[in-house]
């Protein structure tokens, strides 16, 4: 990847270049930092119109975002050697309080995924697996001869499938399948040979009948049936979609304009202010407004590519792979299932649906890719 475009964003040259000190002191990596404010300024303004105009809610945002990018500071100040020794701590702590859930954990909607410990906000353990699979993952792989043996891709399988077999009963497909992502491509980064990727599939193959009719909820094969023929049940399953698509292809070129949009502000759109929030984007600010944000979230993929080559350590390298590229799929998965190309899995819209917990793990993420810039400086 060409270091001169990286070069041409902010940061990379120009009056904030002539101060270099004061933000490797800080181990901020400003071409990163800068994007993400721009995408969570963006949502913000997006979040308003998506939640009914609700000031409190917006707020409510506001204030995660404010803890968010605090973590994802903190995060930065971390050597990447302390790292890569916590990183087996904070898989034990995941596994023990994803075990935790079903016990003590809190029921809304039908699924017990939250726990509420005194002293502590109500939260998900499975966002910290997010971060603890691929960093664990990555530092058992970075201590072996790459590419991996099979015991060792076996050992690392092992430490995925794990904590998803403890997501998936909450049950939570949506964030097991993430979880594994994470954690797949860091393996996959450390140069996975193509006979493992083969059999993979084929095994994937063998056993989707079984999956269908044993592992998956009603609920779940519905959601897929729904995804090929949304109008069988216009009222019900596939209500979501239509409304969404019909919110997507309204919005034309510019837009309605912001907070006009009919299928959001009228309340057509379910979920406008979580998972479906794109469909406000689109209807209000047209494909434009959806091109701006794609354009930013490239961006922050090229950075965060960009860092991962340049990287030291095979650890650092692995990391910030995995948590660029898992950033990548979160986007196109959420793009996907918003416009009936998945089905609904619950994936968020990365800094503009409305969420804490999702939002301090990502942000953390990035705070460990800091981390790992500034070491390569």
């Amino acid at each position: 990847m060409p270091s001169e475009f990286f070069r041409s964003l902010p940061g990379g040259s120009g009056a904030l270049r002539m101060r270099p000190n004061t933000w490797k002191k800080f181990r901020i990596d400003w071409p990163l930092l800068l994007l993400l404010i721009m995408i969570s300024s963006y949502g913000l303004v997006v979040l308003y119109s998506a939640s009914g105009q609700d000031a409190d809610r917006l707020g409510r945002q506001f204030m995660a975002l404010l803890v968010a990018f605090a973590c994802m500071l903190i995060a930065a100040q971390f050597r990447v050697k302390t790292i890569k020794a916590l990183a087996p701590l904070a898989y034990l702590v995941g596994v023990l309080l994803l075990a935790a859930v079903p016990l003590w954990g809190v029921d809304i909607n039908g699924a017990t995924r939250w726990l509420d410990l005194p002293g502590l906000p109500r939260f998900q353990p499975s966002e910290l697996m997010k971060l603890a699979v691929p960093l664990t993952v990555a530092a058992y792989l970075s201590g072996t001869l790459l590419p991996p043996k099979f015991n060792y891709l076996l050992a690392s399988f092992t430490i995925i499938l794990l904590p998803c077999g403890l997501i998936v009963i909450q049950p939570d497909l949506g964030t097991s399948l993430l979880v594994a992502t994470s954690g797949l491509l860091v393996i996959w980064l450390a140069g996975l040979q193509w006979r493992y990727v083969f059999g993979a599939v084929l095994g994937v193959v063998a056993s989707a009948w079984p999956l269908w009719h044993f592992a998956l909820q009603g609920y779940q094969r519905q959601r897929i049936l729904t995804l090929f023929n949304p109008e069988s049940d216009r009222l019900g399953a596939g209500w979501n979609i239509i409304q969404s698509k019909t919110a997507i292809g309204s919005g034309g070129w510019a837009g309605k304009g912001w907070l006009n949009g009919t299928q959001s502000q009228l309340e057509f759109l379910p979920e406008s202010h979580t998972d479906f929030i794109i469909a406000v984007l689109a209807e209000e600010f047209g494909l434009l407004g959806v091109l701006t944000l794609l354009m930013l979230y490239i961006l922050v993929v090229m950075r965060g590519a960009y860092i991962s080559i340049s990287a030291k350590e095979v650890f650092g390298k692995l990391v910030a792979g995995s948590i660029t590229f898992t950033f990548f799929v979160y986007v196109m998965v959420n793009l996907a299932m918003v416009s009936g190309m998945l089905p609904v899995v619950g994936v968020p819209l990365p800094l503009v649906s409305y969420g804490g917990t999702a939002m301090v793990t990502l942000l953390a993420g990035f705070g460990i890719l800091m981390s790992i810039q500034s070491e390569t400086d």
